[in-house]
């Protein structure tokens, strides 16, 4: 029998994509398909270069065409990735795939720490990525990527002034630290935040992302609805640590999302400060602030629990020196990968099976 790409497509067709749970083919991840005598190649396009599964699916191919063909080919499977989007062309942000939005109940729970190490992890992985520093009274992203100083370019296209994001690890991003004094309090009602957080998304250039992050400030406030009117989020990422005070505040940050009028799909809970290990003994977990109070406020509210990150000091001293721990060799670094690789898991998911978010219009 003649192998040709349609019989190559009708056996990939018994491979389903274990998150999405639709075959290969039908998902058009198949691709580029050569047939060579007995050489075989083509390509599998991903939903995202983060996908932890890339191995599993690989193998999954390679048993099922050995088991229609038998071993007499000589299979080169290429993985590569597209990070799946339901937004439509629009006016602002047309080339950002997905949007999505890191929040917290309270501060101090390390949103921002999460936010930055998270950005970075997905470029790590291959994807392009943005982040928006939304926390306007108390913005930290310059220090931990150590950028303090800088500025950003300003260019003008038309009657237009367009500012240049600074880059750095592979990150584009914005905040108001780039354009006040380091030491400096900026104290603006909530018109003020909201008018530049709204800049931040319009009038800057991000050009083609596949995820842009945005850092919110902590609580339920004019930034978080100004978010939701100017562009649709994706989904939203709810950080949190164990202990019960931040438990009931991060439930709130959830259920704002959740609102009928708002509907944002939450991609699930982070629990940081899970536990400490001393680098001394790295094995050992001590649970300071209790333990899997994230993990039980994701199965209440039935969302996904994305991982935790452990408090050692490299995390802390990371985002004092802006290098962030991620980049760092260690547990540390790999919670960080994972977390990411579980991010764009949950968005894909999402992208499958939600119907695009709608701009939230709210009349107050």
């Amino acid at each position: 029998m003649q192998l040709t790409p349609e019989l190559l497509k009708k056996s990939l067709s018994k491979v389903q994509d274990p998150d999405i749970k639709r075959d290969l083919v039908s998902l058009g991840m198949i691709q580029g398909i050569e047939i060579d005598g007995k050489k075989v190649r083509f390509t599998v396009v991903l939903t995202t270069p983060a996908c932890p599964l890339k191995e599993v699916i690989k193998n999954n191919c390679l048993e099922v065409l050995e088991a229609d063909f038998g071993k007499d080919y000589s299979w080169d499977i290429f993985m590569s990735a597209q990070v799946t989007t339901v937004r439509d062309a629009a006016p602002i942000l047309p080339q950002v795939k997905n949007i999505v939005a890191i929040a917290s109940g309270k501060g101090g729970v390390g949103k921002s720490t999460t936010s930055v190490n998270l950005a970075v992890a997905l470029a790590e992985l291959g994807a392009k990525v943005g982040l928006i520093d939304a926390d306007i009274s108390g913005p930290s992203i310059p220090t931990m990527f150590n950028v303090e100083g800088e500025q950003p370019a300003v260019k003008k296209e038309g009657d237009k002034n367009i500012i240049v994001p600074i880059t750095q690890y592979g990150v584009k991003m914005m905040s108001i630290g780039f354009l006040t004094p380091t030491d400096s309090a900026v104290v603006w009602r909530g018109p003020m935040a909201s008018s530049a957080l709204r800049q931040f998304i319009a009038d800057v250039e991000w050009g083609e992302l596949d995820y842009l992050l945005i850092d919110l400030p902590p609580g339920t406030s004019d930034i978080h609805l100004t978010l939701v009117q100017t562009v649709p989020v994706t989904g939203a990422v709810i950080v949190t640590t164990p202990q019960k005070v931040a438990l009931a505040d991060a439930t709130k940050g959830l259920s704002m999302f959740r609102q009928a009028q708002i509907n944002v799909p939450i991609l699930g809970v982070v629990e940081n400060m899970a536990y400490f290990s001393p680098a001394e003994l790295p094995d050992n977990k001590y649970y300071l602030f209790g333990k899997d109070g994230g993990k039980k406020l994701a199965e209440k509210y039935e969302v996904p629990f994305l991982g935790e990150i452990p408090i050692v000091q490299s995390i802390r001293e990371s985002g004092d020196s802006g290098y962030p721990a991620v980049l760092k060799a260690g547990p540390t670094q790999n919670a960080y990968l994972k977390l990411a690789e579980e991010v764009a898991r949950q968005i894909a998911i999402r992208n499958s099976s939600l119907d695009k978010t709608e701009l939230v219009e709210i009349k107050l």
